[in-house]
């Protein structure tokens, strides 16, 4: 089967309503309640204030530009693209809405959302890489061919995929903007998930910087070397000092070490930046 490649970006399947390029004739009024959505739309949420908003301003001044549709039979259609504009002008209680009709095979029809959400930046990091997951398991394309279609290089995608090997609780935290990408590709390189969800609450809970999780993790995952050495200096310590240090190295995000003597010792905390340093102090003074 050919393939129309969407890398030129959404002018390269769906013509723009606004721009002159399509013949009035082209452009039909469709009963609004035809219309189905499109099953492989990557956009799992839609903010009910931003989708009023849109439908006041179609009751105002219409709708600027038609959305594009497929149909499926005779007077059933299945929306390609425009779902917000679709919502909104039911919202806004539209019995007819412009469309613009084209065929489209599967793949285009899943592309096409996947891009018009992409250029429009309304996807979250994990909407974005599941979209680019089921191109890959439903129409068996590999990552060039994905990057390819959406216009996107290969490292873009791949990236992205990364995103859902972590703990379902972390993919949830980056949906909802508690993590950043940022955060989270750090904690793929942590081998569980149990791993991943301790260091990610830290994160939250000390407010760590992406190099303050990165240093911590990198102690985390120090080489076998490093972690004999620590597993030596274990055996020495008292195990109420070792408590001592692992709840001291939770509350202030950093490494924590106490010499403790028979009379008396120290506590070195270390750091790595000013800023870390401020950071630290701003615990400590609480």
């Amino acid at each position: 089967m050919s393939k129309k490649r969407l890398g030129r970006g959404l002018d390269a399947l769906i013509p723009n309503g606004d721009s002159g390029s399509v013949p009035e004739n082209e452009i039909k009024k469709i009963d609004i309640n035809k219309i189905e959505s499109n099953p492989y739309q990557p956009r799992e949420e839609f903010n009910d204030e931003l989708l009023e908003d849109l439908s006041y301003s179609i009751k105002e001044h219409g709708l600027i530009q038609p959305i594009t549709v497929k149909e499926e039979e005779k007077g059933v259609y299945q929306l390609v693209a425009g779902e917000r504009r679709w919502r909104a002008a039911k919202l806004a209680g539209l019995d007819k809405i412009a469309a613009v009709v084209q065929d489209y095979s599967p793949q285009q029809m899943m592309e096409v959302a996947l891009i018009e959400n992409l250029q429009r930046e309304d996807l979250n990091p994990l909407e974005e890489a599941k979209a680019y997951q089921r191109l890959i398991e439903e129409f068996d394309l590999i990552q060039a061919e994905v990057a390819e279609s959406v216009g996107k290089s290969r490292s873009t995608i791949s990236n992205s995929l990364r995103l859902l090997n972590l703990a379902p609780k972390i993919q949830e935290y980056v949906s909802h903007e508690t993590l950043t990408v940022g955060h989270a590709r750090t904690l793929l390189a942590l081998d569980t998930f149990k791993e991943q969800e301790s260091v990610a609450k830290e994160i939250i809970e000390n407010e760590l910087s992406v190099r303050e999780t990165e240093r911590l993790i990198k102690e985390l995952t120090s080489d076998e070397h490093e972690k004999e050495e620590v597993k030596k200096e274990i055996k020495e310590k008292d195990p109420n000092i070792i408590a001592i240090e692992d709840r001291l190295r939770k509350r202030l995000g950093t490494k924590v070490n106490i010499n403790h003597g028979s009379d008396k010792g120290k506590i070195v905390i270390e750091y790595y930046s000013d800023e870390e340093l401020a950071r630290v102090l701003e615990h400590l003074d609480r």
